[in-house]
């Protein structure tokens, strides 16, 4: 019978690996629900941004926003709440061809962290409002998972993952500190290879990546600190270089002893991790300190530079911070504070800004993410004050928003929905979730 169990838990793991590894990303029902052919088009055919709308939002042509929650105030038709300092964000399918959008709270008074989430019918109207994690302290960034739960991280120095349950009122989340206990910024999933890669907050920090013992579950595993390799063995890497990476097990992951950066001497230092995504075997993650975003090749455990300001002929990207991949392959970057701007790193080669917040002050670009139907862009300005919106637009060109009204694309999306939720309940265990709605 145990044997049955585990077998078909792993039979569901590799189906999913399967499923969402084929050119998936961030917005991986979105990538489900589009042909090819619908997402060839994107940022790069985007206007230039326009003069602020009504809402102090520089979009570019045929874009419109509207603010959908505010921190400090109840979430419209619901009495839910909005937290402060809203974070790092996803969205997530429901089976009647809504959607929710969660979102962390980067509250630094202890225990004032957590998620909050907003659910949305078919027609992008709000439903719902709900908390579905609290009492956890400086909740920045995080990560969805191929089985829809969302890793809510903490950035302390004795921070923790959190997975959590988008679709239930009751979930508050489990603590998973197989993940590490250090401080946390964001974690990306690689379905394919069955890894899961974290970034850290700080000046000397390092890339983790996560291996679990019986993928998806994510109780217990093995946990890696990169380091990446040279002809020196100093880690050095300039812009259009591409340098082999080794990974090197951190001891102890609960930084009993010792701080998990100070546990590997080979391991690569990072100035200041920050976003981090997965797209078409494509591992993407930004360093603050020195404005660059990272590629990692999950095939090849090759890593370069995917964009440097320093060096970068177009260097509208400042202040990189939170990072979502598209389903057609383009690099939504929110800075802090730059410009205030979602700028989109293109698969020609742009770097265009996208959304731009105006007349706001001591702020930063938080959470952005599609809905599932890659019409409407959620994102955050987290202070001055928090301002969670929503901007409705041909986000993955004019071919895929009109495949967007067809029936067949709920559907899709739907039956996606039930493929994912089927394998975390199937993968579900007495220390994993404790409320998975079915």
């Amino acid at each position: 019978m145990i044997r049955n169990l585990i077998s078909r838990r792993r039979f569901l793991a590799r189906s999913a690996a399967s499923a969402v590894g084929l050119g998936l990303g961030g917005s991986a029902l979105t990538a489900l629900a589009f042909p090819a052919s619908a997402r060839a088009s994107g940022a790069d055919d985007f206007g230039d941004l326009q003069p602020p709308d009504a809402n102090g939002l520089r979009l570019p042509p045929g874009f419109q926003s509207q603010i959908v929650a505010r921190s400090g105030q109840a979430v419209a038709n619901t009495s839910h709440v909005w937290h402060s300092n809203p974070d790092g964000g996803a969205t997530f399918a429901t089976p009647d061809g809504g959607w929710v959008y969660v979102s962390n709270a980067e509250a630094t008074t202890l225990g004032a962290g957590g998620v909050g989430t907003i659910r949305f019918d078919a027609g992008a109207n709000i439903v719902d409002a709900y908390r579905i994690l609290s009492g956890t302290t400086n909740n920045c960034a995080g990560g969805r998972t191929p089985w829809q739960t969302w890793l809510s991280c903490e950035e302390i120095p004795t921070g923790r993952v959190f997975e959590c349950d988008p679709f239930a009122r009751s979930s508050q989340g489990v603590a998973r500190p197989a993940l590490g206990v250090f401080q946390h910024e964001a974690a990306a999933v690689d379905p394919i290879h069955q890894k899961i890669y974290l970034t850290e907050d700080r000046t000397d920090s390092l890339l983790y990546r996560f291996t679990s013992s019986q993928y998806p579950s994510l109780v217990a595993g093995v946990l890696e600190a990169a380091q990446i390799l040279d002809p020196n063995g100093q880690g050095a890497i300039a812009p259009g270089q591409s340098r082999p990476l080794a990974w090197h097990v951190v001891p102890d992951p609960l930084a009993s002893q010792t701080s998990t950066r100070f546990q590997v001497a080979a391991a690569t230092r990072f100035d200041g991790g920050e976003g981090i995504d997965y797209h078409a075997g494509q591992i993407y993650f930004s360093t603050k300190g020195n404005d660059r975003v990272w590629k990692i090749d999950t095939a090849t455990d090759r890593i370069e530079i995917r964009y440097d300001r320093a060096t970068s002929a177009m260097n509208a990207l400042a202040g990189v911070d939170n990072v979502y991949v598209a389903a057609g392959g383009d690099i939504y970057v929110a800075e802090d504070p730059g410009d205030l701007q979602i700028v989109a790193l293109t698969a020609t080669g742009q770097v265009k800004p996208i959304v731009q917040v105006m007349n706001q002050s001591n702020s930063e670009i938080t959470g952005p993410a599609l809905s599932p139907n890659g019409r409407r862009l959620y994102f955050s300005s987290q202070r001055d004050p928090g301002t969670t919106y929503e901007v409705e637009g041909p986000f993955l060109g004019p071919s895929a928003a009109a495949l967007g009204a067809l029936p067949g694309l709920a559907l899709t999306g739907a039956l996606a929905l039930v493929a994912m939720r089927g394998l975390r309940d199937a993968v579900a265990s007495p220390d994993a979730l404790p409320a998975l709605s079915r």
